[in-house]
């Protein structure tokens, strides 16, 4: 399985290579199928996964709908996650360095940056999950829920932006102790996920006498229903965004996958672990919200919320699972990646640990919480907004590697300024071409949706192009890179074999 020996005086090109970035061993390939499963199972009992069914029942659909919405999007994303993760088992390389084969030695700075700042922008916000619960648990234990004034400019209380920094700590432990690490946390926690779904949905079966009244309510798209007709205006952006949510991991994916002991490890793993887990909890969050209907009388779609609301030892162990559940899924999905990333940025002065710190310090700089502040700025700006940076990348590195490469990468020369993929200069205009192609016609609907006062007369084909952002990005970006590249990299490759 490995093709990724490189020569020891490699080590010297310290602007490209350290040992973090360097290709994995045999000895370091220890990732078989059922952790890729318990890291996706894992990653995807998380919060945000769970309330992403709210949105879509909120927007009108039925709860089948929302679940087959969810389920098709998560199908959708495997595709292009098998595909470029094949390349990080094959190879043993991070996305990062992935990346210069297509963008060059220099010019693979720019996609791992979109891709490392995304994720900050997601550590921030799963971060703000984790110190939410801490807070509605010690409002808990004390007995009535912590107030106090905002503090000016930030827009939350003194008590809120300690309980954020508090989660912001434990999980920094894990930066400190390294990637084997996560792994462990993923594969322990997993099991505990899934039998804590089945405690709950049997807890609100007894407690609620039976399922609840969302479940039978109809689509608001039928006849004579609140918005008649306009499912499918619906269902394109959703789809979009539910794709969104894994764009990011769909790009890094190496950055897990250089680890699989074999091909047959990462695809299996995947396979099994991401679209059915993730429809199964779109389900599991349905009914839970439809027995709260019942059981409070309105629908209660924030797991922290409802956790909240029960009484006894089962508010504390509910919310303590939440608390393990948010810290492993932010580290796998959110930190591996940038810290990879920002370390190939400097690779002689940044290290994946170092990376590690960068991720967590601009997490806290964002304030994840002015992101959240609306379900329209969650769905439409945050979610389409950034998968309409990243399919693009994922369409270049997919023509590249497949169509182009043929799947054959020189490893040794992805180290070397001098080497073929260096394009004499360290930049492929060919992808920053097709990058930019990719992303234009999103831009003016993303600026009407992020700035609506500031940009009110987009154009209505802008707004439906913009619905489809991620879709539309990968295909322009691919269609023009394989166009552009057509005959031009095959000779680089004979004259390098000589």
């Amino acid at each position: 399985m490995e093709k990724n020996t490189v020569s020891k005086d490699l080590s010297g090109s310290t602007h490209l290579w350290n040992e973090d970035l360097a290709p994995t061993t045999g000895a370091q390939r220890t990732w078989r199928w059922y952790h890729f499963a318990s890291l996706w199972v894992g990653m995807v009992m998380c919060i945000p996964a769970y309330t992403l069914s709210a949105s879509l029942v909120e927007g009108g659909m039925s709860a089948y709908q929302a679940v087959v919405t969810v389920f098709l999007a998560n199908a959708i994303v495997l595709l292009p996650m098998l595909l470029i993760g094949h390349a990080g088992t094959k190879y043993g390389i991070p996305y990062a360095v992935l990346a210069r084969s297509s963008f060059g030695t220099t010019g693979a700075r720019i996609p791992a940056l979109m891709r490392a700042i995304v994720a900050c922008g997601w550590y921030g916000i799963q971060t703000w999950f984790g110190g939410s619960m801490i807070y509605t648990l010690l409002g808990v234990m004390i007995g009535h829920e912590i107030g106090g004034d905002k503090i000016v400019g930030l827009g939350i209380n003194g008590a809120q932006l300690l309980c954020f920094l508090a989660f912001w700590a434990i999980q920094f432990w894990y930066i400190v102790h390294g990637m084997d690490s996560i792994r462990k946390l993923e594969t322990y926690t997993a099991p505990l996920k899934i039998l804590i779904s089945f405690v709950l949905l049997g807890w609100v079966y007894v407690k609620a006498g039976g399922f609840g009244p969302l479940l039978e309510q109809p689509s608001q798209f039928v006849e004579g229903g609140k918005k008649a007709g306009q499912f499918w205006s619906v269902f394109w952006p959703s789809l979009t965004a539910m794709v969104g949510f894994w764009a990011t991991l769909a790009l890094n994916i190496p950055d897990f996958t250089r680890f699989a002991k074999t091909q047959r490890d990462q695809v299996l793993g995947q396979t099994v672990g991401l679209p059915v887990p993730m429809g199964l909890l779109a389900t599991l969050a349905v009914i839970v919200t439809s027995a709260t209907v019942v059981l409070y009388g309105k629908a209660i779609w924030d797991p922290v919320d409802l956790a909240s609301r029960m009484t006894g030892a089962a508010v504390l162990i509910a919310l303590i699972v939440l608390l393990v559940d948010t810290v492993s899924v932010n580290l796998a999905a959110n930190l591996v990646g940038p810290a990879y990333d920002f370390s190939a940025l400097s690779p002689k002065h940044i290290s994946y640990r170092i990376g590690g710190y960068i991720t967590a310090s601009i997490a806290i700089l964002m304030m994840p919480w002015k992101i959240l502040e609306s379900t329209q700025g969650y769905i439409f700006t945050w979610l389409i907004g950034y998968s309409a940076l990243l399919g693009p990348i994922a369409g270049i590195l997919i023509v590249d590697y497949y169509l182009i490469r043929k799947t054959e990468l020189d490893v040794e020369q992805l180290y070397r300024d001098d080497g073929i993929y260096s394009y004499g200069n360290g930049w492929n205009t060919a992808a920053i071409v097709a990058f930019a192609f990719g992303v234009l016609p999103n831009l003016p609907g993303f600026l009407n949706a992020a700035f609506p006062a500031s940009f009110p007369g987009v154009a209505e084909g802008f707004k439906l192009v913009y619905t489809y952002a991620w879709f539309v990005g990968v295909a322009i970006s691919a269609l023009v890179y394989g166009v552009i590249m057509k005959g031009k990299t095959l000779p680089a490759l004979r004259a390098a074999a000589h």
